[in-house]
């Protein structure tokens, strides 16, 4: 069997990167919901030096929320980054210092007003390890009903609905839900295979 050319400089374990060392970093202006770091660091592989934008960015959480007749609740609202109103679940920034769980409550009750008794944790995933910093966090709020009014920041302008689950698969395959975020918590939910 042939041999694949290996370039990875003496040392170096076949089939592993490195960490990259870290020479320096500095960091630019607080911008609002991340603040962009310069980091200076050494490809271990060339020993070239390169220099890389960090988002510092918060943890973030979704909610997949089911109402007792297992409808999903979701929102609609208008997105800056593409200029456009999207179809999302629940979800935001936790806040310093807050636990994820009580992240999760908290935006399901100011986004929608629905509450719930029953979570359970889905797991996390890294939104954009390239170059942010954070987590999101998924849970499950089953048993939702609807029992506050909205408390929705100046920033935020929503509106909430439910689809059923076989409506919720179909706005993926038909592209209406789109926020990958979204599907990846729907994802540990739902079979979102066609027909599935």
């Amino acid at each position: 069997m042939p041999h694949e050319h290996d370039d990875r400089g003496p040392g170096r374990e076949p089939g592993h990167p490195e960490h990259w060392p870290k020479l320096e970093h500095e960091h630019g202006p607080h911008m609002m919901i991340f603040r962009p770091r310069y980091d200076t660091l050494r490809n271990p592989r060339t020993q070239q030096v390169f220099k890389r934008l960090v988002l510092e960015t918060p943890d973030w959480v979704n909610v997949v929320a089911l109402t007792k007749e297992r409808r999903l609740v979701v929102v609609r609202q208008y997105r800056f980054g593409t200029s456009s109103i999207t179809l999302e679940i629940p979800g935001g920034v936790i806040d310093q210092g807050e636990a994820h769980q009580d992240a999760a409550v908290r935006e399901l009750r100011e986004e929608t007003g629905f509450t719930s008794a029953r979570w359970r944790y889905l797991g996390c995933v890294e939104p954009n390890p390239a170059v942010h910093t954070n987590l999101c966090h998924h849970w499950l709020a089953e048993d939702c009903e609807r029992t506050d009014e909205l408390e929705l920041d100046h920033g935020e302008d929503i509106q909430i609905g439910t689809l059923s689950l076989d409506e919720a698969r179909g706005k993926i395959h038909a592209g209406e839900i789109r926020h990958a975020l979204v599907i990846t918590a729907l994802s540990r939910v739902l079979d979102l295979r066609p027909g599935g």
